[in-house]
């Protein structure tokens, strides 16, 4: 019985069929004389004719024909080039071609060499004479260039029957015949009808390049010319046989045997009763055995044997589409032509087809003919006796299917289609031009997720990606051309001309089917994301300069077209608004080489009434410039937020923390840290919303509501904590009363929902895969139910890439004398080479009872240097913002807001711990000012506060000093070793 946890269990590992069919033969050498070597190729094309047969087939790499006619340019040929198949036609001159090909056996044991000769009894006579022990096999020419694609294609086979089948379960198909003619005569037959089965199975694959590789999956042909050689392919390969063709009359213990072939079919149906098999015979009297072993027959002598001999190949070997049959009357009852009809169809088939269907692993045999080893070979173990009630069966097919098509279609840009796109679709693309940059990092991290089963292994949370289509960049270009709107778009009129000329304009027809199919599968809302070719680039940081818009999920889809079309026309003239332009300028991008692609994706998130918005969103970035506590710069960072991620880009009050520390949250830390600095409104979609006042605003149909709102919702379960007034404490979790604050408690503290280890994954594999620091947006939306559990979406990866912050000098070989400060404890990242002016705060006769003055003095100060729109380094004992006036200077951020780089400097009289700038972290992350812990008194940094005083200053009152220099002071901080100098002017 299969448990419902096997199930559950059940990884498909996706085939990996660049690594089938690996041996391959590109370079044939063609020893003939010229007369047959003309004769062969009918007009002298033998290159062109194999290229047009490999291209119907829609094979690669056809193979090069190199013909000569004597032995001496045979060794000239093969001193030269490398071959992989020399053919010998032997005619009936004086020229002795077996000798050649003996001699060359001899000399390079590894070349396969073949005998193809013209059909006449003079040869045949001399071939029964000769030592054919050096050749591979001997086929018979009766003119048809097929026969050299079966040459090749069998020899082939071959050479990758054993790899093949061990590494994925590659089927095999076994003809046993000793007869040149006749076998010269059926491999051509036979290739060529699993050839264009294996083109059709190859529709399953979701795109062209997935096509061509596919195919190398296809069954094998292997030919055996006597009994022994038969059964030992059949003990050999048995569990992998697709089916056997065989021959009555060929030899056996050496000598012909008049009833090998029926030898052959009793020992086969002793081992498997349900293996087909195919008994060829010019003697009608052996249909009898055909009966007995419950095989086929084919008549040799029939006129139309090829068509007889595919038609029940197709039938038994599991091609063509699969018929459910009635097993009493033979009737058809169903007919299924591919993965998505079996998943539809399973549960309607009568119980008596199905059965006799799967007792006989014909459902196996069909998924393995097309190529689908994971599933069938899953199937196939599961014999019927295992399973008392037929409706188990039908789910565990069912379940097997959607799990197979799920892994399939993850991680594959696919075309997409509207008779394929459904709900288990992932990733699709319609038109030919690029993905742009989000969708091809979009592409990236579902292939990312699938790369990695880790993803796949927790209880209770999904890892994905929002369902996706992509409309390329070429669907831009028509759209562009058809409505001549380039003119008005690189003019200089306003942003709402540009967008009202655009929204008159049509997108192509041929869309609305396609949208249609896409508002069917998704059934929720829909974001209309930019994914220009520039944005997320790896060089240029071009986030967030194109509109994204989101729209309702409505039961009217022409509401629905006609809003999804707005929207997509918005993104398209978001190009072109007067922001991208100077961008554009600013970063020497020309916008006529801008090309927009457009990400058509449902929304993450929960419908709560009118409203609809995730559990929560965040960015991800894989390197922590301000580690506090235990945390480590290579350890990360996150920011989340309950509700639409608009609110974290728009700079609103955000959680963070790190993965590797989930537990350790700085503004959770102090009851008025948290009352003040965790989040207090929400984003959400207005459902109402239907877009009748489109506009250049890409947020007009959101809402931005106080977080009180979402405890009516009720969608704060995992995510909020509630602040008991009375008793002045916060506790995890809602509570009755008080206010509710955002903390994530329940999922950071208390594991609810495993969001700190996915993103641990995630940064882990982004960086490795990317080679470089990451940044990655993702939702997660918390189930309604009360189990637990949850999706996490990943929206987009890109790099971090920020001049600002490269970096590759050693800061600690820095020397001492060059240096104003330098900090062993320095928070932030990067070089700053515009800071020319600092303020200190005198150590002479300090005492921390003028705290307060000394914060009036800096407010104004700092105010001078906002009005000049300037910034200067800021130094000063203790901690910096500390409410408490004897443990440091009691400035708030806007105070101090125009500080570049912040000293906390200890003195030997004062000593404090330090603070690492956690009164102001939010800041001093969101404008990446630097921060210094400097105790020079124990050897611990360096702070030349002599040097400044030997200055004069710029300005000087009772408790400060500020110094101009006319040459910057440059700031280098290396966040990942946390070391801070301040060079002195040179």
């Amino acid at each position: 019985m299969l448990s419902k946890l096997k199930l559950n269990q059940l990884y498909f590992k996706d085939t990996t069929f660049a690594n089938l069919m690996t041996k391959r033969i590109f370079n044939v050498l063609l020893i003939a004389n010229p007369y047959d070597a003309f004769m062969l190729e009918d007009d002298g094309r033998i290159d062109e004719k194999i290229f047009n047969e490999y291209a119907a087939l829609s094979l690669r790499y056809p193979p090069r024909f190199t013909q000569i006619s004597s032995e001496e340019e045979a060794w000239a040929e093969l001193e030269e080039i490398s071959y992989d198949l020399v053919i010998c036609m032997p005619s009936t001159d004086k020229s002795d071609f077996f000798a050649t090909g003996r001699n060359i056996k001899e000399k390079y044991p590894h070349i396969p060499i073949v005998i193809l000769t013209p059909f006449s009894h003079g040869v045949t006579r001399r071939l029964s004479n000769e030592n054919l022990s050096a050749f591979e096999y001997v086929f018979c020419w009766l003119g048809n260039t097929d026969l050299l694609v079966s040459i090749i294609k069998l020899i082939e086979d071959k050479m990758n029957l054993e790899h093949d089948v061990a590494e994925v379960g590659v089927q095999m198909i076994l003809l046993v015949e000793d007869s040149i003619r006749f076998y010269s005569s059926v491999l051509p037959s036979l290739y060529k009808f699993v050839l264009q089965q294996s083109q059709d199975f190859a529709t399953e694959a979701l795109n062209d390049h997935q096509k061509t590789l596919r195919m190398r999956g296809r069954p094998k042909i292997v030919l055996a010319r006597n009994y022994e050689e038969a059964m030992e392919l059949y003990n050999k390969f048995q569990d992998n046989m697709l089916g056997v063709i065989t021959d009555v009359r060929y030899p056996r213990n050496g000598k012909k045997d008049s009833l090998a072939g029926i030898k052959l079919c009793s020992e086969i149906r002793k081992k498997d009763p349900f293996v087909p098999l195919i008994i060829q015979s010019s003697e009608t009297e052996n249909q009898v055995y055909a009966n007995r072993y419950a095989a086929s027959f084919v008549d040799k002598n029939s006129k139309k044997m090829d068509v007889d001999l595919q038609r029940i190949v197709s039938d038994n070997f599991g091609f063509g589409d699969f018929i459910f049959r009635n097993p009493t009357t033979n009737a058809e009852v169903a007919k299924v032509r591919n993965l998505k009809d079996l998943q539809n169809i399973i549960y309607s088939v009568p119980s008596e087809s199905l059965l006799y269907h799967i007792s006989r692993n014909h459902i196996s045999r069909w998924l393995y003919s097309r190529a689908m080893f994971p599933v069938a070979e899953f199937l196939r173990q599961i014999t019927f006796d295992e399973v008392v009630d037929i409706d188990i069966y039908r789910k565990i097919i069912f379940e097997a299917i959607v799990k197979y098509r799920k892994m399939k279609n993850q991680g594959v840009v696919a075309v997409f289609k509207r008779d394929r796109f459904d709900r288990y679709s992932n990733f699709a693309r319609i038109g030919d031009g690029s993905l742009g940059g989000k969708g091809r990092g979009l592409a990236f991290i579902d292939n990312m997720v699938k790369r990695h089963p880790q993803f796949d292994e927790f209880d209770n949370a999904k890892v994905a990606i929002p369902k996706t289509v992509v409309l390329c960049t070429d669907i831009f270009d028509e759209f562009m051309e058809s409505n001549n709107l380039y003119q008005v778009a690189l003019s200089d009129v306003d942003d709402d001309t540009i967008l009202k000329y655009f929204l008159r304009a049509k997108l192509p027809e041929r869309l609305v089917e396609d949208f249609f199919t896409f508002f069917d599968v998704v059934k929720s809302p829909i974001a209309i994301r930019s994914s220009s070719l520039l944005e997320d680039s790896h060089y240029q940081p071009f986030a967030g300069i194109y509109s994204t818009y989101m729209i309702p999920y409505l039961d009217d889809k022409y509401e629905m077209l006609r809003m999804l079309s707005d929207s997509i026309k918005g993104v398209y003239a978001s190009v072109f608004y007067s922001d991208s332009k100077s961008y554009m300028q600013a970063t020497s991008n020309f916008i006529d080489q801008e090309k927009m692609a457009v990400i058509l994706q449902e929304v993450v998130g929960n419908q709560y009434g009118d409203r609809y918005y995730p559990s929560m969103s965040g960015v991800a970035r894989s390197l922590n410039y301000y580690p506090i506590g235990d945390e480590k710069p290579e350890e990360g960072t996150v920011n989340i937020a309950l509700g639409l991620g608009k609110y974290i880009v728009d700079g609103g009050m955000t959680l963070r923390f790190s993965p590797y520390h989930p537990h350790q949250i700085l503004q959770t830390s102090e009851l008025d840290i948290t009352l003040k600095e965790t989040q207090t409104r929400f984003y959400a979609l207005d459902l109402k919303n239907i877009g009748q006042d489109f506009s250049i605003d890409d947020g007009f149909n959101l809402l931005k509501l106080p977080v009180k709102e979402a405890e009516n919702d009720g969608s704060l379960r995992y995510l909020a904590s509630t602040f008991d007034p009375y008793d002045q404490v916060i506790r995890d979790g809602i509570y009755p009363g008080g206010r509710k604050l955002i903390t994530f408690a329940n999922i950071l503290q208390h594991d609810v929902f495993p969001l700190a280890e996915i993103l641990k994954l995630a940064m882990k594999y982004g960086e490795d895969e990317m080679r470089r620091p990451v940044e990655i947006e993702f939702a997660a939306t918390m189930s309604t139910e009360m189990d637990k559990s949850g999706t996490f979406y990943l929206l987009q990866i890109r790099p971090i890439v920020d001049s600002k912050q490269v970096l590759d000098e050693d800061l600690s070989l820095i020397e001492a004398e060059k240096t104003l400060l330098a900090s062993n404890h320095a928070l932030g990242h990067g070089i700053m080479n515009d800071v020319y002016d600092i303020v200190y705060v005198k150590t002479d006769n300090y005492s921390a009872s003028h705290n307060q003055d000394i914060a009036y003095e800096i407010e104004k100060l700092n105010k001078e240097f906002l009005d000049k729109n300037k910034n200067y380094i800021l130094v000063g004992p203790g901690r910096w913002g500390s409410s408490d006036t004897w443990l440091g200077i009691p400035v708030k951020w806007p105070h101090i807001s125009s500080a570049k780089v912040i000293v906390e400097a200890g003195l030997t009289n004062y000593r404090v711990d330090p603070s690492q700038g956690t009164h102001f972290f939010q800041n001093l992350t969101s404008f990446g000012v630097g921060y210094f812990t400097i105790n020079s008194y124990m050897n611990d940094g360096i702070y030349d506060q002599d040097f400044l005083n030997d200055k004069e200053p710029a300005f000087e009152t009772k408790y400060l000093r500020h110094i101009h220099f006319d040459k910057p002071l440059i700031v280098k901080i290396d966040g990942m070793k946390n070391i801070g100098v301040v060079m002195k002017p040179e």
